[in-house]
């Protein structure tokens, strides 16, 4: 048994919610239902479940508001009218973002994938290896740094140079080319826009529509002055399942 719980405010859609949730998945039960910041901060300090629904706007706030003041460490599934708080969403704990009004199809496949995250993975030596690079050695000149994955914001191709940019604002020179260290690296972590930059997920500030068929990426740190990152029309459709993994 899943239990979770509803944060909305509009009562109609938080019965829809409920109904098709007993239609797609019998195994999950609703415990709760919240309808605003405050209703839901109260509730969370005192009560755990294993999933939390999440309209974005309520009638005191946004939901995002609700973990600056309690601690939320169970997936949450966003529902809402709007698409342009994705991003954000997936940087609260989000595993989907779902929009309004959803199909039953949707809301069964985001179960599935909350799911797949919970389920036990079997001990085995050889598989708790990293097939990605975890560091990267740097050679400045008579020194040597490594730098570790998790520090990396992005790395972009400049010439016949390939430059790493950490996420305290650094760049350094790695003797690499962007096609080879793109295989080397954890593609749930990192995506390749274009043929000039591959990016991580936490590098990401914003996005903006560049034309119909391309986004502008707003990176941080920001890459060097007059530098415009695209992500090119071929790539832009496997871009946004990334987003959505």
């Amino acid at each position: 048994m899943m239990n979770v719980a509803i944060i909305e405010d509009e009562h109609l859609a938080a019965l829809e919610l409920e109904q098709a949730l007993a239609e797609v998945a019998p195994d999950v039960e609703v415990i709760a239902r919240l309808n605003s910041v405050r209703e839901s901060v109260e509730w969370l300090a005192t009560n755990t479940v294993d999933l939390l629904f999440m309209d974005i706007h309520l009638g005191d706030g946004q939901s995002f508001d609700i973990f600056q003041q309690v601690k939320i460490s169970v997936p949450v599934i966003f529902i809402t009218a709007y698409d342009e708080y994705a991003l954000k969403a997936f940087k609260y704990q989000g595993v989907d973002y779902l929009l309004k009004p959803f199909e039953r199809d949707e809301l069964r496949q985001a179960l599935e994938k909350v799911r797949s995250f919970a389920a036990p993975v079997e001990s085995n030596p050889v598989a708790s290896v990293s097939l990605y690079q975890e560091r990267f050695l740097i050679t400045l000149g008579s020194r040597m740094k490594s730098v570790a994955v998790d520090d990396v914001a992005y790395f972009m191709a400049d010439g016949k140079y390939l430059l790493l940019f950490t996420r305290d604002g650094q760049s350094y020179i790695l003797d690499s080319t962007i096609s080879a260290i793109e295989s080397k690296l954890n593609p749930a972590r990192f995506f390749k826009i274009n043929r000039k930059f591959i990016i991580s997920f936490p590098s990401i500030q914003e996005m903006v529509r560049y034309s119909n068929s391309r986004v502008r990426v707003v990176l941080s740190p920001l890459p060097p002055e007059g530098v415009e990152v695209i992500v090119s029309a071929d790539r832009i459709q496997d871009f946004k399942r990334w987003l959505n993994n």
